[in-house]
């Protein structure tokens, strides 16, 4: 199964230049799933999620629309196989205007369900607290789909910090993990050892960033699982080469090939 995780970069830029490099990357991938974060709609009826699922066959599935001047920030997954159920939950805290959220679906692909998880932490340099916080109520949401002798629940998307982050070895296990005898696998540096920087100042829409050189876009998969069903067969970086002369987003996005079957 392939999956890819991709910050779009709401409509920022010239977003509108942008969104052909968009679909035409993510048509020459060929994904069974994708996780998007800032995905936008319009209140005149416009729906990026809607349009990108509609160009590509695929069903999808997205979080609530909170308008902001006309236009709504959120997460999706699209998915070539049915979708059987979705829930959007609210990140902590959840009081302010800049609400993160959880979507998650349940992806039918052949006789096995497969519970995915997209997200989009906050990105502040000095949030590590609020993401631990946020990393903790995921946490419960893997857990309860989480299954040790099922498919492994997926976790993707823009976590806004780095692998050596408490946030991220929270997941992983190289810290404490907010429930024990759960962590999950960090996909990228099962198959490479280059750092696999998403936010780079090679993309010409970061040649002012002021901290570049950072991966921040993570696929992860939960353990314990019955391997080598959810293992890691590939991973590799996506939206690097302009598409007609546009660089589709300011991430580049992350594409994993995952075993979809016990006896591969």
């Amino acid at each position: 199964m392939r999956l890819i995780t991709w910050n779009l970069w709401w409509r920022f830029g010239d977003w509108q230049s942008r969104q052909p490099a968009i679909l035409d990357t993510l048509k020459k991938l060929n994904p069974d799933v994708v996780c998007l974060q800032e995905v936008w709609s319009s209140e005149n009826g416009a729906d990026q999620a809607h349009q990108l699922a509609q160009a590509l066959g695929m069903n999808y599935v997205r979080t609530p629309e909170r308008w902001w001047k006309g236009h709504s920030f959120g997460n999706a997954i699209l998915s070539k196989d049915p979708i059987s159920s979705s829930e959007s939950v609210q990140l902590p805290p959840i009081d302010g205007p800049g609400t993160r959220w959880a979507l998650t679906a349940i992806v039918d692909r052949d006789e096995l369900r497969i519970p995915i998880i997209c997200t989009h932490l906050d990105y502040r340099f000095d949030q590590s607290q609020r993401r631990q916080e946020q990393v903790r109520a995921l946490f419960d949401l893997v857990r309860s789909e989480h299954d040790a002798e099922g498919h492994p629940v997926i976790l993707a998307g823009d976590f806004n910090a780095t692998p050596n982050s408490v946030e991220i070895q929270m997941i992983t296990g190289e810290g404490p993990t907010p429930v024990e005898g759960l962590a999950m696998t960090d996909a990228w540096p099962q198959c490479n050892d280059t750092p696999g920087w998403t936010w780079d100042k090679k993309n010409p829409y970061l040649a002012d960033a002021t901290w570049p050189q950072r991966r921040l876009d993570y696929v992860f998969v939960s353990w314990p699982r019955p391997a080598p069903l959810g293992n890691v067969k590939s991973a590799q970086l996506a939206g690097v080469e302009p598409i007609n002369g546009v660089t589709a987003s300011d991430h580049w996005a992350v594409v994993v090939d995952l075993v979809d079957s016990p006896s591969d």
